[in-house]
């Protein structure tokens, strides 16, 4: 599927480098005429959202760091600084903040697209594995991020999740002093989840590289799932991807700057700006939104190790669906039962999200573990039983079949013809 770099550079100066070192050839053969499957919608650009997220996280928290101070007793008058002395200092910081969010949306509807087309099937199994370890990475960054403020829920927030861990028997007492930088939340916790938070995305980079790697050996899936078969089934990656992905791009950065400049706040919690309080309780304590799911699992269990077993669970059964799912047909367009059990989880993962937001009590709680055990059941039972008792529908013989159909003819030099998609 990687094309093989036909690249012949006509200006010298790049040719002088690029025999000594093939970066220019590198990126014209992974990002120029790299063959894509012709019939990629537009759930697919948000490998290039997530990319272009990346970059802008890393570039505006390099600036707040320059006037940011990890201590306890400076941090929040730091952030209200930054806020209304340094020069378009908020707008860094609702770029930086409110990035986060978008950060996980985009990560969130590449996870259930990837899911819902079968992505994660062999050949590309390492490839799910890679993401899932950005995943887990974005969620122990997102986290250090959200305590740097020094707010109430910053503070309560780190002190609920990081005691959690003095639950893991034997080791858990120790892992929970090392986080702690001694036997409570403090100002060694500060700094050490500063450093942490600004190393992390640069090993999220890295991880990045391996999964953009991985994913040009066998090449992207597409919405029929079939493998490419010819040179007609391809389209390059320039100028057909790019522009489809610019216009995406676009349209979520409408979107993002929507928050950034009318609701910058909306998808915080207002008890972060109260500063941090070691003798006062928020009445309810929430991690950020995108962590709600997961929280929802933990405070369904009644007991504290069962319930971190749970959570990190739910996330660890992610790891496993490329050996989970028995079904020999990767796309759900062709699995009419894997599709509803499909949309069932979506609605469940959702439904864990708002009772995570809820006070862990009465109707909540019994909620919280109706939709648990389903969210584990969808992974451990009915996956594997589907693709035993499942009968899917005819595929096509081809991507080029799937989108001109099984009387057109391959596109030629001299007919070109745009590339249609479907979704």
């Amino acid at each position: 599927m990687a094309g093989h770099s036909t690249f012949e550079p006509q200006n010298p100066v790049i040719r002088w480098i690029d025999s000594r070192l093939p970066i220019f050839g590198l990126v014209h053969s992974s990002f120029i005429v790299f063959p894509n499957p012709r019939n990629l919608n537009y759930w697919w650009t948000f490998g290039g959202i997530l990319a272009f997220m990346l970059v802008a996280q890393i570039v505006t928290g390099v600036v707040l760091v320059m006037h940011y101070t990890p201590h306890t007793s400076l941090a929040f008058n730091s952030v209200e600084h930054i806020m209304r002395d340094v020069n378009y200092g908020w707008m860094i910081r609702y770029l930086h903040a409110n990035g986060a969010s978008m950060f996980f949306i985009a990560v969130y509807v590449h996870i259930f697209r990837g899911l819902y087309y079968g992505s994660y099937k062999a050949p590309r199994e390492v490839l799910w594995i890679l993401g899932m370890i950005i995943y887990l990475l974005m969620m122990a960054t997102g986290f250090m991020g959200y305590v740097l403020p020094w707010g109430q829920m910053s503070f309560w927030g780190a002190t609920v999740i990081t005691s959690l861990f003095s639950a893991i028997p034997l080791v858990g007492e120790p892992v929970t002093t090392w986080l702690w930088g001694g036997f409570a939340v403090d100002n060694p916790t500060l700094n050490r989840f500063f450093s942490l938070h600004y190393l992390l995305p640069f090993m999220i980079a890295g991880v990045v590289v391996l999964h953009v790697w991985a994913l040009h050996v066998p090449g992207s899936n597409n919405p029929t799932g079939v493998s490419v078969k010819a040179k007609q089934d391809t389209l390059p990656f320039h100028p057909y991807f790019t522009v489809k992905d610019a216009l995406g791009l676009v349209l979520f950065l409408m979107f993002y700057m929507w928050f950034v400049f009318y609701l910058p706040n909306y998808l915080g919690h207002p008890d972060n700006y109260t500063p941090a309080d070691p003798l006062v309780t928020p009445a309810h304590i929430v991690p950020e939104w995108y962590y709600l799911p997961f929280y929802a699992i933990l405070r369904s269990i009644p007991s504290k190790l069962g319930g971190v077993i749970a959570m990190f669970g739910a996330i660890g059964v992610l790891f496993l669906v490329p050996w989970l799912d028995t079904s020999k047909v990767r796309s759900a367009a062709y699995r009419p039962l894997y599709r509803q059990f499909f949309w069932i989880l979506v609605l469940v993962s959702i439904g864990l999200g708002y009772l995570g937001s809820r006070p862990a009590e009465g109707g909540y709680v019994i909620a919280s573990r109706i939709l648990t055990l389903y969210y584990f059941a969808h992974f451990l039972v009915i996956l594997p039983l589907l693709g035993l008792f499942e009968r899917p529908k005819p595929q096509p013989a081809s991507i080029t079949e799937a989108v001109l159909g099984k009387g057109g003819a391959p596109v030629t030099a001299g007919a070109p013809a745009a590339p249609q998609t479907k979704g």
